[in-house]
């Protein structure tokens, strides 16, 4: 049974963000830091769906010095939402948004020249010097100038007085691998243009580059700065992970029974009828949660839920914003017997009730995708619930 229950009056469905999950979570991960290292804490995508906002003070308050976002907007509602710290911008955004960077104080990354210079042309044009963090490509082919051609794009915008380099970032795309070349590679490949930067008598800013696994797995790329992020929401990024660090994790999706039938053998469920009643002393219950909610329909008859504290099998194809599952009364099949369910009671989509628990990555591996998408893509629609 879910104790302390509270959920929204104009819809029985809801995500609860545990915020003390968030605290303890930020303070584990920067017990894997040095002391003198700096904490980049990144709430993009809605803090991964968990509330950008609401999530950074609360990690603010256990150790984080920046933050980083995916887009210009993200920013802007940060600073809205009361967050003064440095924000990053983990990409070069349109040259049109640079009026709204200088105004909001963001930090671009940067990797062309025409980009860069717009900024400091906008920056100056306020009396004011823009600050961006250099992005550099060392092998992820996603974002970034190459390794080899940082200092020459350096010197083609260091000029400028309305720009200044913040902060020198590569990130990895095998930092989750143990003992994996093309991490090595990145890693030296990284130092490499770091250096030539540094022997240039150019200013570096801050280098950063280990993202959450790198930061638990490999010390030796800590630099000024880690970027942490999933495991901030109480996510492992790999296996190798668990045991090194304590994590919580920080959200639940809930939403309540709004409908209960007791259906005739034979009678369908959902749209394609791909479910048929096998038996009687079967309960059919909706819960108003579906995939335009997260709730992915390719876990349609291949999901569990939670109710009473015990294991219901969804069955039906998921709809846009409902969802069916069955509960079979006094009959062992694949569960325990079960009690009859009743209107108004609490359904667990993700998260504990009693001891039984279904997690980000049970959903993950069912759905064929990683940790991050599952908890991301319940935080587009559900009401946020802090708790």
């Amino acid at each position: 049974m879910v104790r302390g229950l509270r959920c929204p009056e104009d819809r029985w469905a809801w995500v609860e963000i545990d915020l003390d999950a968030v605290r303890q979570n930020t303070a584990a991960i920067k017990r894997c830091m040095d002391r003198d290292t700096l904490m980049m804490c990144v709430v993009k995508a809605d803090a991964y769906g968990h509330g950008a906002v609401r999530c950074a003070k609360a990690m603010k308050r256990s150790g984080a010095d920046q933050f980083a976002v995916a887009t210009v907007a993200e920013g802007v509602a940060l600073r809205e939402g009361g967050i003064s710290e440095p924000i990053a911008i983990l990409s070069e955004p349109p040259v049109e948004t640079a009026q709204t960077i200088v105004d909001y104080d963001l930090s671009p990354a940067v990797f062309n020249q025409s980009f860069a210079l717009a900024l400091g042309e906008c920056a100056a044009a306020a009396g004011k010097v823009a600050t961006y963090h250099l992005a550099i490509d060392t092998g992820m082919t996603r974002i970034g100038v190459n390794w080899r051609d940082a200092l020459e794009l350096r010197r083609s915008i260091d000029f400028h007085r309305g720009i200044e380099c913040a902060g020198t970032f590569t990130h990895f795309a095998t930092a989750d691998v143990p003992r994996d070349w093309d991490f090595s590679m990145q890693a030296r490949r990284f130092s490499e243009a770091v250096e030539s930067i540094d022997a240039a008598g150019l200013d570096t800013g801050l280098v950063h580059c280990a993202n959450t696994p790198a930061t638990i797995l490999h010390p030796r790329v800590h630099m000024d700065m880690c970027r942490a992020g999933i495991g901030l929401y109480g996510l492992h990024p790999a296996n190798e992970t668990r045991g090194m660090v304590d994590l919580k994790p920080v959200m639940s999706v809930r939403g309540r029974i709004t409908r209960v039938e007791r259906p005739e053998v034979g009678t369908g469920v959902s749209y394609g009828l791909s479910y048929r009643v096998p038996k009687p002393n079967i309960q059919i219950c909706t819960v108003p949660i579906g995939y335009a909610d997260g709730l992915s329909r390719n876990l349609s008859s291949n999901m569990d839920v939670l109710v009473n504290g015990e294991r219901c099998r969804q069955v039906g194809r998921i709809c846009m914003d409902q969802f069916m599952f069955e509960v079979s009364i006094n009959n062992v099949r694949a569960y325990k017997p079960t009690r009859a369910v009743a209107y108004g009671d609490v359904v667990t989509i993700l998260g504990t009730d009693g001891e039984e628990s279904i997690t980000a990555d049970d959903m993950a591996q069912r759905r064929g995708t990683i940790n991050y998408e599952v908890v991301c893509d319940f935080g587009l629609r559900l009401q946020k619930i802090y708790v």
